[in-house]
């Protein structure tokens, strides 16, 4: 390993001079994995080896030494932050929270950070080396990073005692395949999954609490913040979206999507209906897409275990989920049991795609199909895999959604982008360099296989 005062990452080392040094008092850098002794890191110059390798080898690589590095700090972190506990325990006089802020400030000083990077440093600390000890192994083999640890950390801790063995092994999986933004939201879902047996009567806690707050701002200026279901929430802002853009189309329009959205909102509020929005505003609806297992439409045993998803939200209380799926215009309903009235391609006849195509590609994606992208599929372009005009056709094994960004970095950025056969909607993107990606769906659409002869009817796969 290295020295006292060696950088393998770069940057100035900061030492207090008397400080003990492991030199000086016989001890020893914490011992690295087998796999990490045996490859060659650097040269004879300390420099890092990088013969038949490109750049993005040499940043990975010294990705890895950052988490290792980060898992053998985590545990020092937390030795000191059970001294500062005990402490506390001992001497009258000194509360736990006082100590917690001295040791928080001494912290953040000595590494230069601020006191919330050392106030998560200190809660993740505590969260990996006594919680949850298979995650910081992930890390100290560098099949994960310090930002998974933190999110990891920071969304199982709100599942109940009782409930996380359930969660773990599932969410270290997540946290070693899946790049940050995409499983900080799998593991959302999953931690919201796990503790859907209680969401009906949490959620009934939390509504009452609903409100509006006016909060002053500067420059004559007021945030309005409205604090009510999630589901409603994005509801609002999707049809206040949907009414932005709208008027944005119109000749003359000068003001930016976030000034109309915030226009929208007042001018409803204030005046109800608007005659002064043209007719193609004033019909504009919210669209929210609500996914129920049909067995939890009917049993509630059932319904604690498959829960109703809103696009973009979670899960819902199955009552509220029943109550969406038989009443109320406006709510896209999609039984996650395969039904083959779907329509799934129209070949070349028609390069846009028809409505209820496009509606069922975003709900199979739910987000932006490139890797890490978090974008809405609503708010995403129709990608053609295969071009249309190198023969590609709109059907579902052709389409994805991507946002505007990555759209554009697909078709001139030089990357390669497929849909993998019966992957039920995977892609995999191939860089220019060669480095393959693959991105799954949110969901999955059932795969329909014809039988080996004309005597019997087409087959369904299951679900890949």
């Amino acid at each position: 390993m290295f020295s006292n005062g060696d950088t393998p990452a770069g940057g100035e080392t900061r030492r207090d001079a008397d400080a003990p040094q492991p030199e000086a008092d016989g001890s020893e850098w914490p011992e690295a994995p087998e796999w990490f002794e045996e490859r060659e890191w650097f040269d004879a110059d300390a420099d890092p080896v990088a013969a038949g390798r490109d750049g993005l080898d040499a940043v990975s690589d010294v990705s890895t030494l950052m988490s290792v590095f980060a898992a053998q700090r985590f545990e020092p972190v937390e030795s000191v932050r059970r001294e500062a506990m005990a402490e506390a325990a001992v001497f009258r006089g000194k509360t736990t929270e006082i100590l917690m802020r001295s040791l928080r400030l001494e912290l953040a000083a000595v590494l230069q950070v601020t006191e919330h990077t050392a106030e998560r440093m200190l809660v993740t600390a505590d969260g990996l080396v006594n919680r949850y000890p298979t995650m910081l192994d992930a890390l100290s083999h560098a099949r994960t990073t310090e930002r998974h640890a933190d999110v990891f950390v920071e969304l199982v801790d709100q599942v109940e005692p009782e409930l996380r063995d359930q969660v773990v092994p599932l969410a270290v999986d997540l946290a070693t395949t899946h790049a940050l933004g995409s499983f900080r939201r799998l593991l959302r879902k999953l931690v919201d999954t796990v503790r859907a047996a209680t969401l009906s009567e949490r959620h009934a806690e939390a509504i009452r609490e609903r409100r509006v707050v006016v909060q002053p701002a500067e420059d004559g200026m007021s945030w309005v913040m409205l604090y009510t279901s999630a589901v409603k929430a994005h509801a609002v802002h999707n049809r206040s979206t949907a009414i932005a853009k709208t008027l944005g189309d119109r000749e003359g329009e000068e003001r930016s999507l976030d000034e109309l959205r915030a226009d929208v909102m007042v001018d409803l509020l204030v005046d109800g209906d608007v005659p002064a929005h043209p007719d193609a505003a004033r019909v504009i609806h919210a669209i929210v897409a609500v996914t129920v297992p049909a067995l939890s439409l009917l049993d509630d045993e059932h319904a604690q275990t498959a829960p109703g998803v809103v696009e973009g939200v979670g899960p819902i209380p199955i009552d509220h989920a029943r109550e969406l799926c038989g009443s109320a215009d406006g709510w896209m309903r999609v039984l996650t049991h395969p039904e083959t009235g779907m329509v799934l391609s129209v070949g070349r006849d028609q390069y846009r795609t028809p409505l209820p195509l496009r509606r069922l590609v975003e709900w199979r994606a739910e987000t932006c199909m490139a890797p890490g992208c978090g974008t809405p599929a609503r708010r995403c372009q129709i990608d053609h895999q295969l071009a249309w005009e190198h023969g590609g056709t709109t059907e579902l094994a052709n389409l994805a959604p991507l946002c505007v960004g990555h759209h554009t970095i697909k078709h001139h950025g030089g990357w390669r982008v497929t849909q993998i056969p019966d992957s039920g909607g995977a892609l995999e993107w191939t860089s220019p360099g060669g480095r393959r990606f693959a991105v799954q769906p949110q969901r999955k659409v059932p795969v329909f296989r014809p039988a080996p002869d004309d005597d019997h009817p087409p087959e369904a796969a299951a679900p890949f």
